[in-house]
Parts: C-alpha cells; structure tokens; sequence
C-alpha cells in the first residue's frame, strides 16, 4: 500500500510538472487566470477534481 501511494504521489509530480516545462508562459498566465478567481469558484474546481478522481479510481481499480 505504501509503495503504491508514494508511487501515485510521484505520478501526479511528474505530471504536474508537464505544462510548466513544457510552456511555461501559459501556465504563468493560467495561473494568474486562476488567482483572480473568487473562492468558491477555486472551491467548485477543487471538489471537481476530487470527484473526477474519484469515480476514475472506482471505474479502473
């Protein structure tokens, strides 16, 4: 179980890591996008992203 997490911990560095090496001007400007976002919007983005995550752990696993 350790191994498979710090593996998915390292995983999602690598992509992460991606568009910030690959462009990082757009991912400067992205970022400033998301800045100015008020709270519930970066709220609503982050819940997305877990549920996203979620229902992809339960179809492939």
């Amino acid at each position: 179980m350790g191994k498979l997490l710090i593996s998915a911990f390292a995983l999602m560095l690598v992509l992460e890591g991606l568009l910030p090496f690959a462009a990082p001007a757009a991912w400067r400007k992205t970022m400033l996008r998301v800045a100015e976002l008020a709270e519930g919007q970066i709220r609503f983005i982050g819940l997305s992203s877990i549920l996203v995550g979620l229902i992809l752990l339960v179809f492939f696993f």
